[in-house]
């Protein structure tokens, strides 16, 4: 049987896909200082797949002092060490679609692989297929179904 077309202004649900991305890392790398020559990309790691629901997602890592952990914490293997505790926010648009807001962050936040970071505590609205590059290897990837 056929998928059943949702009715026009239906919300649709998005996944977030998480994984190391050797393209993004090379290009980091490329761009980086020094400090940066001691990374490795990980090996091989199986997506994580992100069902997003409410109002918004965090993204960053767990805070050892306080237990405080983000949605989506990369301080887990394979710890991305890139990433500030508090990196970035996905927040859910009134049409369902989501924006990227980076907290000011230390590497900051790029979009679909650009090379300028985005500006902090200003939504950048996502599509379907759009990929959030975080740290020093990981790419969030959303999917709208």
């Amino acid at each position: 049987m056929p998928a059943q077309p949702q009715a026009p202004g239906a919300p649709r649900s998005w996944t977030a896909s998480i994984a190391p991305d050797r393209e993004y890392f090379m290009a980091m790398m490329g761009r980086s200082g020094p400090e940066a020559a001691s990374l490795n990309l990980p090996a091989y790691s199986e997506p994580q797949q992100l069902p997003l629901s409410g109002h918004q997602i965090t993204i960053g890592r767990r805070r050892q002092s306080t237990g405080e952990a983000p949605d989506v914490d990369l301080g887990r293997p394979p710890e991305d060490p890139g990433v500030s505790h508090q990196h970035a926010v996905l927040i859910q648009q009134p049409d369902g679609s989501w924006a990227v807001v980076d907290q000011d962050s230390t590497n900051g936040t790029t979009v679909n692989g650009g090379e300028d970071p985005i500006q902090p505590f200003v939504p950048v609205p996502l599509q379907d297929g759009d990929r959030v590059h975080v740290g020093a290897w990981t790419t969030i990837t959303l999917r709208a179904g």
